[in-house]
């Protein structure tokens, strides 16, 4: 659980979604008069505002609609939302022509469910012989500031054992998709890993991020097939300046150091990809430039062991105290924490960028709760996503060192891993997801 190394940045603004074909979830809501304004740029993305009379209500609290279209996909530089669904899809079609459709219809979808609309021609009013093109389930729901975000894993490039290339992709696979490493430590379930497609949706409304993912898979049926999926709540970092930090599910602030919404510069530093790196050879070239990386791990939290656990023992572990989340020796969260005070295992110190030349990752993390592990215990701990450049530059140094010396070790494991590579965004309504991989 790297506490330290996370970042944020805007989204850009989009053009308005098309017009709905069926009743909207606003209108069908019945919002009394209220009016959507979805034009003006706001810090990552939460760009839209109610308005009724004279008051004007922020797009993260009225449940309003996050723009689809951009440079870059919306769900990584966008303020966090308080619920996941998180899905990866293997691919069952050995046909290029139907991945290409595939992505294309899941575009459309996209844009529709994002701005809280229903797919296709809706949920009811069409042909009574025939299943309607949208579940249902969102209908009279606010679009919850659903985003949608979808990366490629390293078996869309080569399938198999035998690396088979069945869409032509091998030599367009980015040098950075790379297989990670097995850590000290790690005990991945291969049924909670790996994935040749992904769709991580975001959302206020736990019901609108299912919904989200229910009808992909619905389109998808025949060409895809869910892998795994993790539902998530309680986000682990925050994006907002001057929110308050969320704590995980050790009680613990998490995501003190995130880089601010407003810090374009980190961003391009650390997150978003170049246009010369985004490829294994010149064919390739450039086509993930504005896209970005994916880690995904299932961190298991020994919840009960930890409840048992002193409070001062708690706090060196981290390297921070409960309260306030102020570094050792410090008196405030955001005061610069002294490494050198820490003790050598603590987590802060291990994961902290200035043990690792300054690289930074963008983390959206969320905590979850799955039943029981079947000993009495609760099946819970902290599903870590983090975006970044280059995840040999980041993610791997840093859980390397992790893995090797943090004191947290006692208490988590990780047990199950993936990675994608994440292409930038849909500009327009004529562009669709990977479409410059697959043109």
């Amino acid at each position: 659980m790297n506490d330290e190394a996370k970042g944020q940045a805007p989204h850009a603004p989009s053009p308005a979604a098309p017009s709905p074909a069926v009743p909207s979830r606003r209108a069908l809501l019945g919002w009394g008069g209220a009016g959507l304004a979805l034009g003006a740029a706001a810090a990552g993305g939460a760009v839209a505002v109610v308005r009724g009379g004279d008051a004007a209500e922020p797009a993260a609290d009225s449940g309003a609609a996050v723009p689809f279209h951009g440079a870059h996909q919306a769900g990584i530089a966008t303020p966090v939302q308080d619920r996941l669904h998180f899905a990866a899809f293997d691919v069952t079609t050995d046909d290029r022509a139907e991945l290409v459709q595939l992505l294309k219809d899941w575009t459309r979808a996209a844009e529709r469910m994002t701005a809280g609309h229903a797919v296709g021609e809706g949920a009811y009013g069409g042909l009574a012989e025939a299943p309607p093109d949208d579940t249902g389930e969102a209908l009279g729901l606010k679009p919850s500031r659903l985003t949608l975000t979808v990366g490629f894993g390293p078996g869309l490039f080569a399938h198999g054992t035998e690396r088979t290339d069945r869409f032509g992709l091998a030599a367009r696979r980015p040098d950075a998709l790379v297989d990670l490493p097995k850590f000290p430590g790690d005990h991945l379930d291969p049924a909670r890993g790996g994935g040749d497609l992904c769709v991580q949706a975001c959302a206020d409304d736990p019901q609108v991020a299912v919904h989200a993912i229910r009808n992909l898979a619905r389109i998808g049926f025949g060409k895809v097939a869910v892998r795994w999926s993790q539902l998530g709540f309680g986000k682990t970092s925050s994006t907002t300046p001057g929110a308050q930090t969320p704590r995980n599910l050790f009680g613990f602030k998490d995501g003190t150091s995130n880089i601010a919404v407003t810090e374009t510069a980190a961003l391009d530093r650390y997150v978003w990809v170049g246009g010369q790196d985004g490829s294994g050879g010149p064919e390739g070239a450039g086509w993930l430039a504005g896209g970005s990386y994916l880690v995904a791990r299932r961190i298991s939290m020994r919840i009960e062991s930890w409840d048992r656990t002193s409070l001062q023992e708690q706090e060196d572990v981290f390297g921070r105290d409960k309260g306030e989340g102020a570094a050792v020796g410090r008196a405030r969260e955001h005061d610069r924490p002294n490494l050198a005070a820490m003790l050598p295992t603590s987590h802060v110190r291990l994961a902290h960028p200035e043990s690792h030349h300054g690289v930074r990752m963008l983390r959206r993390g969320y905590s979850f709760t799955d039943g029981t592990d079947g000993l009495g215990r609760l099946d819970a701990g902290l599903f870590f996503l983090a975006y970044q450049r280059d995840v040999r530059d980041a993610f791997i140094p840093v859980q390397r060192s992790l893995a090797r010396s943090d004191a947290l070790n006692e208490y988590i494991q990780h047990v199950g891993s993936a990675v994608f590579a994440i292409p930038p965004g849909v500009r327009d309504k004529d562009d669709w997801w990977g479409r410059a991989l697959l043109t």
